[in-house]
């Protein structure tokens, strides 16, 4: 060990200012370099491991000498106890590097998260979707916490004030948050429980959906009006109109309808073929094209250098389009969406086709799994018989009924 030097002043080491090593004393090895009256730092030498080492212990005067001191005494006892001090302090850093990596926002775990499925997911709408109800909700009470940190605590503060008014919104919010934080927890940003899963937790929290509210359905015109309807839509002009109207005749989802193109269109078969990237179910769909149908396709322009069959004017049709169609018709209370209702009903109460055949002409998977197992076909000509039908009853005058409620207008 090196002989202790004289112990100097504080104010003796602040006069210290020409360039080289000075020992201030008070621990043995401890100098003062001075590089330049500006850079001044403590140094500690000392072996360690059998090899001689400096061991910088800070600048000054940031640290004060009776700090320094202190540190220097520190590091030697640590030295004695086989602790390498520039070892231990580096072991110390990555620990808080590796700690600090860990700590990200649920508003950076949430983006992260959004990033790495989006290229998956069928539309730019749903990732759209996904980050403005997470930051509508979830940001304001979690969005610069930890994700670590996310408790049950914070996502009752989330969805207790909306589970009763907007459950629907609620619900989704709630599978969102769950599977940023299981991400997270793949990752290694957090550890323990989800607080956000339903069963053994939130359940135990909150009441079920159908304790709280009634299904939502889409509004949807009754059967018997949709030939008055078809008539006056007929009348319109505008491409909205047209993909409306093929909308009405082929089922069809209304992003279905706005993504259709060419290619998808085999009009010597009379078929629409969707392929399974833009189905909700992620399988491909055939839908046979009645006569109605294929005549308001013949009809459309078609550029070749355009792909899509109902051309907007940017582009891909607008997805309010057809909802706007809808509003200058004065159909305020229903939904694009809800014709698909309107053909349900009309064939579950005025036909015979197997409800089977009905489900398969909308697109939607059998609930029964065994049924599901046994009905592997598409129905395909069957259902070609029921679109024929749809089109045959699209196409007769609404029947004048006291039950029946007429289409309505708005002033």
């Amino acid at each position: 060990m090196p002989r202790k030097a004289k112990e100097l002043s504080p104010l003796a080491v602040s006069r210290l200012r020409t360039a080289g090593y000075y020992a201030v004393g008070g621990v043995a090895g401890l100098y003062l370099q001075v590089a330049s009256p500006n850079s001044r730092s403590w140094i500690l030498r000392a072996t360690v491991g059998g090899k001689r080492r400096e061991i910088g212990l800070g600048g000054f005067p940031d640290v004060t000498l009776s700090n320094v001191r202190i540190k220097a005494r520190q590091a030697r006892e640590d030295i004695l106890a086989g602790i390498d001090p520039v070892q231990a302090r580096k072991e110390v850093r990555a620990k808080l590097a590796a700690e600090s990596e860990k700590a990200i926002t649920f508003k950076e775990a949430a983006a992260a998260y959004i990033s790495a499925h989006e290229a998956g997911w069928k539309n730019a709408k749903h990732a759209a979707q996904w980050t403005s109800t997470l930051q509508k909700y979830a940001d304001p009470v979690v969005g610069d916490v930890p994700v670590r940190d996310v408790n049950l605590a914070h996502i009752l503060k989330i969805l207790g004030p909306i589970w009763a008014t907007k459950t629907e919104t609620a619900s989704r919010l709630r599978g969102r948050i769950e599977k940023v934080l299981d991400w997270a927890t793949v990752r290694e940003y957090r550890s323990g429980n989800n607080p956000a899963r339903w069963r053994g937790n939130l359940d135990t929290q909150l009441k079920p959906r159908s304790k709280v509210a009634n299904v939502e359905h889409h509004a949807a015109l009754p059967y018997d009006e949709i030939g008055d309807f078809i008539s006056e839509l007929r009348q319109g002009q505008g491409i909205g109109a047209r993909a409306l109207e093929f909308a009405v005749l082929t089922a069809a989802r209304s992003g279905e309808v706005r993504g259709a193109t060419w290619e998808e269109i085999d009009l010597k078969k009379e078929v629409w073929i969707i392929p399974a990237s833009r189905m909700k179910a992620g399988k491909e769909h055939h839908i046979p094209l009645s006569p109605a149908a294929v005549q308001l396709l013949k009809e459309l322009p078609r550029l070749p250098e355009k792909p899509w069959v109902f051309q907007g004017a940017k582009g891909q049709l607008s997805d309010m389009a057809m909802t706007a169609v809808l509003k200058r018709m004065g159909c305020t209370d229903i939904t694009v969406h809800g014709f698909r209702s309107t053909l349900r009903d009309w064939a579950a109460e005025r036909t015979n086709y197997p409800r089977e055949v009905c489900e398969h002409a909308l697109a939607h998977q059998l609930k029964d799994k065994a049924e599901a197992a046994y009905q592997r076909g598409t129905l395909f000509e069957k259902r070609r018989k029921l679109m024929n039908d749809w089109e045959k009853h699209c196409g007769k005058p609404s029947v004048a009924s006291a039950t029946v409620v007429p289409i309505n207008r708005s002033n």
